[in-house]
């Protein structure tokens, strides 16, 4: 942003969706670099519009301000720029699934469950974090996906009680293969990244690796888990036919 494209602090509370208030009370604690100031007027320019940003981002996502000043005390603004690569990363589509608004009226039918039990599989949804209650007659699916392979499970034959007590298992059994495969990239690729100083030519390997880690690990998982599912199927249709013979 040249200085024919600078802005005032209305303009910059506008360029990122905050209140000039706010914007005064980031200043204020040091969290954005002072204006370039021409008389009594203060002109922001994209450094202050990217550091906002990523203030915004990082309130969003649960972190006190406290914890934003300490992180941003130790780092250059080139970093805290490359940290918004990192945020888009997350929020990429491959990352994030939107929730869905469904009726409750409409959860039995696509459990394939009886009248009246629509309560019931409510409360599982939001015991199991899949779900929240927006009011009487609408929930927010919050991972359809998963939902919807329920139900698709439903449908051949299994008991909705069945798929809801299975989705702790393989919430625990994933979120074991996830912690143990990012602290191996943390170990491995990042934390040497961090100790040489986060050298600016290496920023774009090191967002490729995050970007690419979702798909290449859900690609390993499947292939494991099919695999894992075609030996069980096998020994229990061996079993089975081995009982189907003479006694």
């Amino acid at each position: 942003m040249s200085t024919a494209d600078e802005i005032t602090i209305d303009g910059l509370a506008a360029r990122v969706g905050m209140t000039v208030r706010n914007v005064r009370a980031y200043a204020g604690r040091g969290l954005i670099p002072a204006p370039r100031l021409q008389g009594r007027t203060g002109y922001y320019g994209a450094e202050h519009v990217s550091r906002l940003r990523l203030i915004r981002e990082l309130v969003d996502r649960g972190y006190t301000l406290a914890a934003v000043e300490k992180a941003f005390a130790s780092q250059s603004e080139s970093t805290a720029v490359h940290a918004l690569d990192l945020l888009a990363v997350l929020d990429a589509p491959l990352g994030q699934e939107s929730a869905e608004v469904m009726l409750r009226d409409s959860l039995p039918m696509l459990t394939g469950s009886g009248p009246g039990t629509g309560t019931d599989v409510v409360d599982d949804l939001v015991r199991l974090g899949l779900a929240e209650v927006l009011d009487d007659d609408r929930i927010n699916v919050l991972h359809p996906s998963v939902v919807r392979a329920g139900t698709s499970a439903i449908a051949l034959g299994l008991s909705p009680s069945t798929v809801t007590s299975l989705m702790p298992l393989l919430s625990d059994r994933l979120g074991d293969i996830a912690d143990e495969l990012v602290t191996r990239v943390r170990e491995e690729i990042w934390q040497p990244f961090n100790e040489s100083g986060m050298p600016e030519q290496d920023w774009p390997h090191v967002l490729h690796v995050i970007e690419q880690l979702l798909p290449v690990a859900g690609q390993a998982v499947i292939s494991a888990f099919r695999r894992e599912l075609s030996r069980a199927i096998e020994s229990a249709l061996g079993a089975e036919i081995a009982a189907m013979g003479p006694q």
